[in-house]
């Protein structure tokens, strides 16, 4: 008689927590990363421990601390990354097994300034470094229109399915403002799955056996899904600038009119017109002026604002307007889509 067959070990669910910490520097929009000597794995994250963490976001400013050496300040849920397989293959957490399902609980959290990382592994690095095509500061990013656009394309007419392939072109068209429909900031996340569908982000290979080889301009490759939690922070960051002064999170507590606009455009990845932008901000009610100058380069002295956090109370709702500027090629509204 044989043996009976033993039954595999029951999947079971193991939740990760993950920070998105970012602050500007020098105009450059910053984001914390966990590293091996010189190269970035990915955000800093860890297992959340229900023996010693009472919330999830206890847990995470916890593991942030371990793994940086620094407090956090501002944070938000941000996000549940639970589909099946988002993982593969380099999510297992400490403590988990090889069929456990791995839920990821990603935060979004801001500093003024990237402060000092006291581990060693554990870094600032810019995030256009991961995103290069979404940075349109000095007009439409070369890597879009030579190397990205094109295999999307390809992409897209590639199916003996034709209804997939017009599912494609129209997710295509939306994502990346092709045909008019004009380059949306916000849609930070749909152009990265696109690409990751496409095969043509790292990440993509990895996580089909293949060897790790990106297309040009696609930016530097994270662990897991590290990534497209990224860039879904870097979307709702961007969202949220228009309905919320969440913009003040990411200044010192006095700062120019100026500064104000270029941290605007290190995050959103685009010029704005300087007089209707200034205009906005000061009829908003969300700033007041100081007695204090400072010198700005090339310059007369600049008047220093500070945020009314009564107005930041009051007004929880309100954003700033973000005027871009309407003269090519500094404004991404799918220039590239008129070529095709």
């Amino acid at each position: 008689m044989s043996a009976p067959l033993s039954k595999p070990a029951p999947v079971r669910v193991a939740i990760g927590l993950n920070a998105v910490l970012a602050a500007i520097e020098n105009e450059r929009p910053k984001v914390l990363c966990v590293r091996d000597g010189d190269h970035f794995l990915g955000l800093p994250y860890g297992p959340f421990d229900p023996e010693q963490h009472r919330t999830f976001e206890i847990g995470l400013r916890d593991w942030v601390e371990k793994q940086a050496k620094l407090s956090l300040g501002y944070i938000e849920q941000l996000y549940t990354f639970g589909d099946k397989g988002r993982e593969a293959p380099a999510a297992a957490l400490a403590g988990s097994g090889a069929r456990d399902r791995v839920v990821s609980v990603g935060y979004l959290a801001l500093a003024p300034e990237p402060v000092a990382v006291g581990a060693p592994g554990a870094g600032w690095r810019d995030w256009y470094d991961f995103f290069p095509w979404e940075d349109w500061r000095d007009g439409e990013p070369t890597a879009l229109a030579e190397a990205i656009l094109p295999a999307i394309d390809h992409w897209t007419t590639a199916s003996p399915d034709d209804a997939l392939n017009r599912q494609r072109r129209e997710r295509a068209r939306l994502a990346f403002g092709l045909e008019g429909a004009g380059w949306e900031e916000e849609r930070t996340l749909d152009r990265y799955e696109l690409m990751y569908e496409a095969g043509l982000v790292a990440e993509a290979a990895r996580d089909r056996g293949r060897r790790l080889v990106a297309a040009e301009g696609t930016g530097v490759d994270m662990i897991s899904d590290h990534r497209r939690i990224l860039a879904t922070a870097i979307g709702r960051l961007r969202g949220k600038l228009k309905y919320r002064p969440i913009i003040f999170e990411l200044m010192s507590p006095a700062f120019t009119l100026l500064a104000l606009q270029r941290a605007v455009e290190a995050i959103v990845g685009f010029r704005l017109h300087k007089q209707n932008f200034r205009r906005s901000v000061e009829q908003s009610g969300l700033v007041s002026r100081t007695r204090q100058t400072a010198h700005e380069t090339g310059g007369r002295p600049a008047a220093l604002f500070r945020a009314k956090r009564s107005a930041l109370k009051d007004r929880a709702g309100k954003g700033l307007a973000i005027p871009r500027m309407k003269l090519a090629p500094s404004v991404p509204s799918g220039p590239t889509a008129s070529r095709r």
